[in-house]
């Protein structure tokens, strides 16, 4: 009987990449199949309607009060904290007039950040991080958006995000944003995700620029094995930063009568943060590459000086086992054998070789 080989568990950072996808294979386009980590959580959903002189906050039970809201006055902005109830999206997507595929991909969270254009609404994927100070890893999180004329929706996996400064700044009535439309307020979410991204890569900056003072003053086993880890989660950003790239080019070229000529000026400044990110990304690959080769060499270094003060030490020993060796042999004949002095002298000739040789190799600064 064959027995197979058990397999190993994946690595985390392959379970964050890595998703099963093999049981939507067969199904009709437009299937929803949630793909993505189970929860049992209940979905919440939050509307915001605001115009210049009011703003509307309310927590829902149902999307049937929603519908009001569809072509109602000012913007409104529709949350969706967990995508894990395919009936709730079903019902949301019907409200909305959402394609059966946009309904596919919202559940699907193994996307890459994209931009979808369709008749009236844009659809936008992007990835939401967070950042874990105890482990030091990153997670990422997919967020849906849906822009039209007066409303955007938004889809998230779970509860909290980073919204919170543009809630605060909803309510206090700050800035331009109850003033502007729609777009605007993708706009602001979507530059709430980047700058997010901003915090996280100080925050890994910081671990990697002390993991460099471990190396370069006390290098410790498991080094090599932090070196990996931040490595992998600079593999996960860059999975998630360089498409975000592209999906704000995409919104910037995009001839669309959803998104105003005065919100393109914001979004070419997004896009440059975005750019600074990736730019900062690449930098802390390198940097972590440099630690690698740079905690090689110095194990490398404290090797040699350890192998060069034994060599040291057996190159010392050799004239002395090579005298001990001769008068350790049992020949009846030797003089030196009966002379009355002769074992301090051999102690002395020993001992005056030993210290010569260490002068000498203390004078080369081979010491």
């Amino acid at each position: 009987m064959r027995f197979r080989k058990r397999r190993q568990p994946a690595p985390v950072v392959l379970k964050k990449l890595l998703h099963k996808t093999s049981h939507k294979a067969g199904r009709a386009p437009g299937t929803m199949v949630h793909i993505g980590r189970q929860r049992t959580e209940p979905v919440r959903i939050g509307l915001l309607n605001y115009g210049p002189a009011h703003l509307e906050e309310r927590s829902l039970a149902s999307v049937a009060e929603c519908r009001p809201y569809r072509d109602g006055p000012g913007v409104t902005w529709v949350n969706l904290d967990g995508i894990h109830q395919l009936g709730i999206l079903e019902q949301l997507g019907a409200d909305f007039g959402l394609h059966p595929l946009v309904l596919e991909d919202i559940v699907n969270t193994t996307h890459r950040p994209k931009m979808e254009a369709f008749d009236d609404y844009l659809f936008l994927v992007l990835k939401m991080p967070h950042y874990d100070p105890v482990t030091a890893s990153v997670n990422t999180e997919q967020v849906c958006l849906i822009l039209s004329r007066n409303h955007v929706l938004s889809f998230q996996e779970q509860q909290g995000d980073v919204f919170d400064g543009v809630r605060q700044r909803l309510r206090g009535n700050k800035g331009r944003l109850r003033t502007m439309g729609a777009d605007y307020l993708a706009y602001v979410l979507i530059d709430a995700i980047v700058d997010s991204y901003y915090i996280i890569m100080e925050s890994l900056g910081e671990e990697i620029e002390h993991l460099e003072e471990i190396i370069m003053d006390h290098p410790t086993p498991d080094i090599q094995s932090r070196i990996h880890h931040f490595k992998r989660e600079m593999i996960l950003l860059r999975k998630a930063v360089w498409p975000l790239r592209e999906l704000i080019s995409g919104l910037q070229r995009e001839d669309s009568s959803l998104i105003a000529p005065a919100t393109g000026v914001f979004l070419r400044d997004v896009y440059d943060h975005s750019v600074q990110i990736i730019d900062t990304v690449e930098t802390l690959r390198d940097v972590l590459s440099g630690l690698l080769d740079l905690y090689m060499s110095n194990i490398s270094n404290r090797m040699n000086e350890v192998m060069k003060v034994l060599t040291i030490i057996a190159t010392i020993f050799i004239p002395l086992t090579f005298i001990a060796g001769i008068y350790g042999m049992n020949f009846e004949y030797m003089p030196e054998l009966h002379w009355r002095w002769s074992y301090p002298l051999l102690w002395l000739l020993m001992l005056t070789l030993a210290c010569g040789m260490f002068k000498f190799f203390r004078r080369k600064h081979w010491l």
